[in-house]
């Protein structure tokens, strides 16, 4: 018996969540991207007008001026699109336990067990569309199939707010004929590899034989090969089965090249202090500290350090980073520096000591976690360290944010 697997797919996410407080929006090109004045603007996401002209996400915003003079662009607000992502995987938590995230805005669901409740993968599909829209004012492309990777595939050809079925009986009529990119894992250094060879659909991909693709891609290329066939047997994990996060961290843009020591001091305490406080959300302490640095030709380094004892310190992320960054000085100015926290563990597994750094250590994660608090009560500007008086532009600063617990998230579409 086949599974049944929907992928849920929140349309033109940022830009849909952006456009329920203005209406208006609606009706004109939008684009979620940084600050148009600040060199760290970029297109996170657009609505379909934008898109229309060319616009794309990723690329910077003189670029998606050109293709659309009318563009407006917003700033983001991450914590909307977290706030609505969850609303959704409640609603999909309604329909089967197996919920597995692949970004904030689209989801695998394992409904095999639940279609005697429910109805067919396709109506369950055609409720979520419903209900997405009633409840949550967005729209959603759900693709239903018997793999992950086909029902994936199955979001992406119809958008928006539509339902694609990819059956064993319909996979070859409609899959093979799609360019080989568009299957999932297919990236453009593999699409490439793969055209100067004369593979340019799925089909053709499908078809070849096992020593062409291995000797063209490797062993990646084989299990390839067998997604284009439907050969999938991946499960859609639940959300309680997710790998913990292996680092968290955040990075910043600087909106003027930082060259004076105390701006490089500021935008790091800015960074540690927003990764000491995601650490203590997810309830992980760090073993060690990796800092990214690129300069203004945008010449990149990273170096790491450990920490003397486990912990999720703002002052002891800081103290690491800033030793890194002047261990690893770069000779030109620096236009953005990123602040990560690896090798996590969840707090209360460390080790006990009765060592006196261990009990400073303790108290200023109590001290920390209270200001947690007061910030979360009043604000984030409640309480501010003395030291970013001395530059009002960086310390407000919004670094980049990943997903909330550190994992990877894929660009907008």
């Amino acid at each position: 018996m086949d599974r049944v697997i929907l992928h849920s797919d929140l349309n033109n996410f940022y830009a849909s969540v952006e456009c329920l407080g203005h209406p208006e929006w609606r009706k004109i090109p939008l684009a979620v991207a940084g600050d148009p004045e600040a060199r760290h603007g970029v297109v996170l996401a657009k609505n379909d007008l934008a898109k229309r002209f060319g616009v794309k996400t990723g690329e910077a915003l003189w670029q998606a001026r050109q293709k659309c003079p009318q563009i407006t662009f917003v700033p983001p607000h991450f914590e909307r699109y977290t706030a609505f992502s969850r609303a959704a995987r409640e609603i999909y938590c309604q329909y089967t336990d197996q919920v597995e995230p692949f970004g904030l805005d689209e989801c695998w669901l394992d409904v095999t067990g639940s279609e005697l409740l429910f109805g067919s993968g396709e109506t369950i599909a055609n409720e979520l569309r419903r209900r997405m829209k009633t409840e949550l004012g967005l729209t959603v492309s759900v693709g239903v199939s018997f793999n992950k990777v086909f029902a994936k595939l199955g979001s992406d050809m119809k958008k928006p707010d539509a339902v694609t079925v990819l059956s064993r009986e319909n996979y070859r009529e409609k899959v093979w004929p799609l360019e080989v990119g568009q299957l999932l894992f297919a990236g453009p250094a593999t699409c490439e590899k793969l055209r100067r060879r004369g593979i340019r659909t799925i089909g053709e991909l499908a078809a070849s034989s096992d020593s062409f693709v291995e000797h063209t891609l490797g062993k990646a290329g084989i299990q390839l090969k067998r997604y284009a066939n439907g050969e999938d047997n991946a499960p859609v994990l639940r959300l309680s089965e997710l790998p913990p996060p292996k680092s968290i961290g955040n990075s910043t843009t600087a909106a003027h090249d930082l060259t004076a020591e105390e701006d490089i001091r500021i935008t790091l305490y800015v960074l540690c202090e927003s990764v000491s406080a995601r650490m203590r959300a997810a309830g992980f302490n760090a073993r060690t500290v990796q800092l990214t640095i690129k300069d203004n030709t945008f010449a990149r380094q990273e170096c790491q350090c450990g920490l003397d004892l486990p912990n999720h310190t703002a002052r002891a992320l800081f103290e690491a980073a800033y030793g890194l960054y002047c261990t690893h000085r770069p000779q030109r100015p620096v236009r953005l520096l990123g602040v990560t926290a690896t090798g996590l563990e969840p707090i209360g597994e460390e080790q006990l000591s009765f060592l006196p750094e261990a009990e400073q250590l303790r108290r200023a994660e109590e001290l920390e976690t209270a200001v947690d608090t007061l910030r979360g009560r009043y604000g984030d500007k409640a309480l501010v360290r003395g030291v970013m008086f001395l530059d009002q532009e960086l310390a407000s600063a919004r670094p980049k944010k990943d997903h909330p617990l550190g994992h990877d998230t894929k660009h907008q579409k």
